[in-house]
């Protein structure tokens, strides 16, 4: 039985332009280097409403790269 556990990124830098319609992500997510079926619950983090979110499960960082911003287009 291996005991290897996966340890993700610490923080993930994201554009404008990978944030959904409601300016999120869900964790787990492949660009923190998940797989999506080996990972915790999915859960939405609402990235555009602060710029940065923490996964309560995993505890990886998402953050909007410098000078990237989300716009709602109202």
């Amino acid at each position: 039985m291996s005991t290897a556990t996966f340890t993700p990124p610490a923080i993930v830098e994201l554009a404008a332009s990978d944030l959904n319609a409601h300016g999120g992500v869900f964790c787990p997510n492949p660009k923190a280097g998940m797989q999506l079926w080996n990972g915790h619950p999915r859960v939405f983090l609402d990235v555009a409403k602060t710029g940065q979110v923490a996964c309560p499960y995993c505890g990886t960082v998402y953050r909007l790269r410098e000078g990237e911003s989300f716009g709602h287009g109202h």
